[in-house]
């Protein structure tokens, strides 16, 4: 899949180019970070998940835009497509940015597309983004860490590798948020229920975390376990005590 808008400025003077892998943040176009828009505004080429918004592409404006986004249940790019694409990227163009939603070494396959553009011998850099989680406790007005409450905190992920077998595992944790948890939590409400969680305790679910239509869902474990429809937004949903403390209060 590929969108052009306008033709990269110069070809790479070196045999390679860098790459930035860089976070978008959550959505909204005003919690990139300042060198996240100043490098975008430099870049040849921009290859960019499913979940960063055009107001965020609109930041590079001047460079080659390329559609690389992952949805789940839907027919994308694979991986290896992926960083295959990043490597000639970079071994024609002098700025090449890899934009993921939210922040790149989180739930972001960092790893596997710095192995790729490593085994290419090409350099690169890393400029992290607002995790989600983040913005998410921030939207709902509740902290995710209270003292004498919550000390702890887990980001976890239902979603797997191909050759991996799908698990919900439970973190031993104070406060944790499941990352992809559409579909996912009411499975992890079921086995948290089963494992003993009281069925009060307080779950709040975001859609489209930062965004004009974002939506705030509170309710408890045992009302998610029992089945909450989404949208076809990016869903987050945060568990915990120290969600009850700002839950009465916030608008």
């Amino acid at each position: 899949m590929q969108m052009a808008t306008r033709s990269p400025n110069h070809a790479a003077a070196s045999p390679s180019g860098k790459v930035i892998l860089m976070g978008a943040g959550p959505g909204a176009a005003d919690l990139i970070s300042v060198r996240g828009a100043r490098l975008l505004a430099q870049a040849d080429v921009v290859l960019h998940d499913a979940l960063v918004t055009p107001e965020c592409l609109a930041l590079a404006s001047q460079a080659m835009i390329i559609s690389v986004g992952k949805r789940s249940g839907q027919r994308s790019a694979s991986q290896s497509t992926i960083n295959q694409q990043l490597v000639e990227a970079a071994q024609k163009y002098k700025l090449v940015v890899r934009l993921k939603g939210g922040d790149p070494m989180l739930f972001g396959r960092a790893d596997e597309e710095m192995n790729a553009l490593e085994a290419a011998g090409i350099t690169f850099e890393i400029v992290p983004g607002i995790t989600t989680a983040l913005a998410a406790a921030a939207s709902a007005k509740v902290p995710l860490t209270k003292r004498g409450v919550a000390r702890s905190v887990a980001f976890f992920t239902s979603s797997t590798a191909s050759n991996e077998n799908a698990d919900t595992r439970i973190p031993d944790c104070d406060t944790f948020v499941q990352y992809m948890g559409g579909k996912e939590a009411q499975l992890t409400a079921e086995r948290m229920l089963v494992k003993g969680y009281s069925p009060e305790l307080p779950v709040i679910m975001i859609e489209n975390c930062s965004r004009n239509n974002e939506s705030i869902t509170r309710i408890n474990l045992e009302r998610l376990a029992q089945g909450v429809s989404v949208g076809t937004g990016p869903v987050i949903v945060m568990f915990g005590e120290a969600l009850r403390a700002r839950s009465k209060s916030a608008n």
